[in-house]
C-alpha cells in the first residue's frame, strides 16, 4: 500500500489505525510529500519512515507523536503544535516552523539547519546532537530549554528568549544573539567565534571558558560574552591594537571645577598638554550622587597614562578621587592654589604610592611654567617606579619618593 490517497483514508481514521498499520509494516518508508495535513489532529501517532517533505501541516496538531527517521524537508509546520512530541533522525531542513510548539519536546539527532523558527515556543525542550545551523530563532522562546553541545552556529536568536537555557558547549559560531535574553543562562564552553554581541541580557549567567578563536586557531577562552567580540578585535587586528597603545600613552584625566575662575586654569592646562604631544581629557561633574558618576570617572582613569587634579575649592574631586585612587596605579598630581590649599582630609591619599605631593602654585603662569621643569619629569619617573612600587609589602613608605621640588 503505497498509494497516497489510501494512506491518509487510513490516517483520517485516527491514531489507533494508523498506528497498527505502521506496527504491520514497520520498516516501510512511506511517501506522503506534498500532501495537505493542516489543521489536522494526529496526536500520538507514529511517523517512522515517513516523508512528509513538502507538505502543509500548518495549525496540525502533533502532540505526544513519536516522529523518527522522517523527512520534514521545507514543509510546513507553522502554528503546528509538537508539545511533547519525541523526534528522532528528523529532516526539518528548511522547513517552517513559524510560531510552532514545541514546548517539552524530546530531540535526537535532529536537523534544523535553514529552518524559519521565528516565534516557535521550545521551552524546556531537550536537545541532542541538533543542528540549528542557520535557522531562524527570531523572538523564539527557548527558556530553560536544554541546548547542551548542540550546533547554533550562524543562527538568528535576535529578541530570543534563552532565560535559564542549557548552553553548555553549544556552537554559536557567527550566531546573532541581538537584544537576546541569556539571564541565567549557562554558557559554560561556548563557541562564539564571529557572533554578533549586542545589547545580551546576561544577568546571572554563567560565564566560564567561552571560547573566543576559530577552529584550527589556537583555543583562546574568556570568561564575559560582552567583551569577547572586543578581546578577539585586539589580538587580531593590529590598527585597534594601535589604537588603544595610543590612548594608554598619551590621555590625561584633568579633574577640577568648572566655576569661572577655575575653568580658567583647566582650559589651560588641557592646552599646555596638548602642546606636549598629550591627549588631554577635562572631567567636571556637581552631582556625585548620580549613579553613572563614578563608572565614567573610573572608566576614564583606566584610559589615562596620568590624572591631573586641581584640588582648589574642591566639590566632586574628593569623591572622583577616592572613586579612581584606591584601585588604579597610575600617577595622580594634585594641584592647588596656594591661598586655598586643599581639604583636610585629603592626607589620607598619601598612603597611596602614586599620589604626588600637591604642587601648591602662585599663580596660572608658574603652574605652566613648572610643567616641564618639576611636574611632568616627577610624574613619568614616578610611572616608571610604580611597577617595583607595586610589588612592596608597605606601600605607604613609598610615598617618600612621590615628592615634588617645593617640597624638599
Amino acid at each position: 500500500m503505497d498509494d497516497k490517497a489510501e494512506l491518509l483514508e487510513i490516517l483520517k481514521q485516527g491514531a489507533d489505525a494508523w498506528n497498527a498499520w505502521r506496527e504491520e509494516n514497520p520498516d516501510k518508508y512511506v511517501d506522503l510529500s506534498g500532501v495537505d495535513l493542516s489543521r489536522a489532529k494526529f496526536g500520538g501517532v507514529d511517523w517512522k519512515w515517513l516523508d512528509l517533505s513538502r507538505a502543509d501541516l500548518r495549525d496540525a496538531i502533533l502532540s505526544f507523536s513519536k516522529i523518527v527517521k522522517t523527512s520534514l524537508h521545507r514543509a510546513d509546520l507553522s502554528n503546528a503544535v509538537l508539545t511533547s512530541a519525541v523526534l528522532e533522525e528528523t529532516d526539518f531542513i528548511e522547513a517552517r516552523l513559524r510560531m510552532a510548539s514545541l514546548v517539552g519536546a524530546k530531540l535526537r539527532v535532529v536537523d534544523f539547519s535553514g529552518a524559519d523558527l521565528r516565534g516557535a515556543k521550545l521551552m524546556w525542550a531537550h536537545f541532542r546532537f541538533v543542528d540549528f545551523s542557520g535557522a531562524d530563532l527570531t523572538e523564539a522562546n527557548l527558556q530553560e530549554a536544554d541546548l547542551h553541545g548542540v550546533d547554533l552556529s550562524k543562527a538568528n536568536l535576535t529578541r530570543a528568549n534563552l532565560r535559564g537555557a542549557n548552553l553548555r558547549g553549544a556552537d554559536l559560531t557567527c550566531a546573532t544573539l541581538v537584544e537576546a535574553n541569556l539571564e541565567g543562562a549557562d554558557l559554560t564552553g561556548t563557541q562564539v567565534y564571529g557572533a554578533s554581541i549586542w545589547k545580551v541580557a546576561l544577568e546571572g549567567a554563567m560565564q566560564r571558558d567561552i571560547v573566543i578563536t576559530d577552529d584550527g586557531e589556537p583555543k583562546i577562552t574568556v570568561d564575559n560574552l560582552e567583551v569577547a567580540q572586543f578581546i578577539h578585535l585586539l589580538l587580531t587586528n593590529e590598527k585597534i591594537r594601535d589604537v588603544i597603545d595610543t590612548i594608554a600613552k598619551k590621555v590625561v584625566l584633568i579633574l577640577g571645577r568648572f566655576a569661572d575662575e577655575r575653568k580658567v586654569v583647566l582650559d589651560r592646562l588641557r592646552e599646555e598638554l596638548r602642546h606636549r604631544d598629550f591627549s588631554p581629557v577635562v572631567f567636571d561633574f556637581e552631582k556625585p550622587d548620580s549613579r553613572d558618576f563614578t563608572e565614567t570617572v573610573r572608566t576614564l582613569a583606566h584610559l589615562s597614562r596620568f590624572v591631573i587634579a586641581d584640588l582648589t575649592e574642591a566639590k566632586s574631586v574628593p569623591q572622583e578621587l577616592q572613586a579612581t585612587v584606591p584601585d588604579l596605579a597610575i600617577p595622580f598630581l594634585p594641584i592647588v592654589d596656594h591661598e586655598h590649599g586643599p581639604w583636610s582630609m585629603f592626607q589620607d591619599f598619601y598612603k597611596y604610592a602614586w599620589v604626588l605631593k600637591e604642587y601648591r602654585y602662585e599663580s596660572l603662569d608658574t603652574l605652566v611654567a613648572e610643567l616641564d621643569g618639576t611636574l611632568i619629569p616627577k610624574v613619568l619617573e614616578l610611572e616608571k617606579q610604580i611597577p617595583r612600587l607595586r610589588q612592596r609589602e608597605d606601600w605607604s613608605t613609598a610615598t617618600k619618593c612621590a615628592t615634588t621640588d617645593d617640597d624638599e
